[in-house]
Formats: C-alpha cells, sequence, structure tokens
C-alpha cells in the first residue's frame, strides 16, 4: 500500500483530466509551501520571486505532462525553449537553490510521484526552518566598506592601523584617490569588525585622527566605484 502511494503512474497510464488536474492541485499547494518557507526565512525578499516559486513547480509539471514519454515532444519543446531568454539579474545562491527546489517539487508531480513529492518538499522546508534557527554558516565577524577621508600631511598607508589594532579590526586598503585638487585623499578600506567591538568608538577613533573630515560606514563590503 505504501509502495503504491509513492510510486510513479504519469509514465505507465494515459494520461487523463482528473490526472491533470490532480498534478496541478499538488504542484500549486507544494509551490505554496515552498514560498512561504521562503518568506519565512528570509529578512527581506521581492513579491515577484515568491510568486515565480508559486508557480513554477505547476509550469514544469505542465511540461513534464506534456513531454510524456514522447522523445519528439521532447526534442520539440527543447528547440521552442531555447529561444527564451531570461534577462533578469542572477540572484544569491540561495535563491538559486529555491528555484532548483521548485523545479524539483514540480518534476516529482509531472512524473507522477506525489509521494516523494511532497515528503522531499515537507523535509527540505523543515531542514530550511533548521538552518535558519541555528545559524548555521553565520560570520560573527561582519564585513563591511570603511571610506575615510584624510588630509593630504598624513600618510595613508599607516594612518590608522593603531586604531584597527586597538579595536581588533582586521582590514584591507582597497582604494585610495585625491579629491579636492589633490588637498584631501579618500581611502576605502574592507574592514571585518566582531560582534563586540563598539563601532561608535572606533568611528570617534578614526574621526580623531582624520580631523574630523568625512567618514562613512556601509554594510555591504563589496568596495564601490566613487
Amino acid at each position: 500500500m505504501i509502495e503504491s502511494i509513492f510510486a510513479s503512474t504519469a509514465a505507465t497510464t494515459e494520461l487523463t483530466l482528473a490526472d491533470a488536474l490532480l498534478t496541478f492541485g499538488i504542484a500549486i499547494v507544494l509551490g505554496g509551501i515552498i514560498s512561504w518557507t521562503y518568506m519565512k526565512t528570509q529578512t527581506a525578499y521581492s513579491q515577484s520571486f515568491t510568486l515565480t516559486m508559486m508557480v513554477l513547480p505547476t509550469i514544469v509539471a505542465i511540461i513534464i505532462l506534456l513531454i510524456g514519454s514522447n522523445i519528439a515532444r521532447a526534442f520539440s519543446l527543447a528547440g521552442a525553449f531555447s529561444i527564451i531568454r531570461f534577462r533578469s539579474a542572477p540572484g544569491d545562491s540561495k535563491d538559486i537553490s529555491y528555484v532548483l527546489f521548485t523545479m524539483a517539487a514540480g518534476l516529482a508531480c509531472g512524473v507522477g510521484a506525489y509521494g516523494y513529492a511532497v515528503l522531499f518538499t515537507v523535509f527540505l522546508c523543515v531542514l530550511m526552518f533548521v538552518l535558519k534557527a541555528v545559524k548555521f554558516g553565520a560570520n560573527k565577524a561582519s564585513l563591511k566598506t570603511l571610506k575615510v577621508t584624510i588630509p593630504e600631511n598624513l600618510g595613508y598607508e599607516e594612518a590608522f592601523d593603531e586604531i584597527f589594532k586597538k579595536f581588533n579590526v582586521d582590514y584591507e586598503l582597497k582604494k585610495v584617490r585625491t579629491t579636492e585638487l589633490g588637498s584631501l585623499y579618500e581611502l576605502v578600506y574592507a574592514v571585518k569588525i566582531g560582534p563586540d567591538t563598539n563601532q561608535k568608538e572606533l568611528l570617534d577613533a578614526v574621526r580623531t585622527r582624520n580631523g574630523n573630515l568625512d567618514i562613512t560606514l556601509t554594510m555591504n563590503p563589496v568596495v564601490q566605484e566613487y
């Protein structure tokens, strides 16, 4: 009985309206579960991406149902989809994993393995919640970008070495450029600040050293072009 629940039926039986509606219904439900899990485990997300995860399992299931075991259809669909180009910017690795997650759910529904589709969807959703709860892979020291303006008479190579060592800040000088007709220098550091470091005291120390000129501390570790 259990074996029959997890058995694939789409490949051995002719496609009927009831089977198609059952496949669509399960794919939509699984897409909703995956999308809800994504929203609960992410601090920021876009509505378009959550909607995409909602409908993607159904789309994949439809494709699998249309192909079936017909190789000619498979090649025809491959040719049709090859002309489609996606221009959206790629997301981070976690977003890509969710896209693969939804595609796998749709594939399982398309081949009729409803039991396995529900099983691995529930398992992976629970795993996502567990990984978020234990903060798996989280870096205790935050990587940030520090932009400091200094006068021309202050040597930029060792200007803040003493301050960074005092506050146990790992740093790397990423960029130097002159401004105000060469009277000022702009330094851009990639800094790793620990959770116990008082950021206000750090900035106050830097401000005292550079003579109250401009200081910018951003959360983005990637150095931007200024």
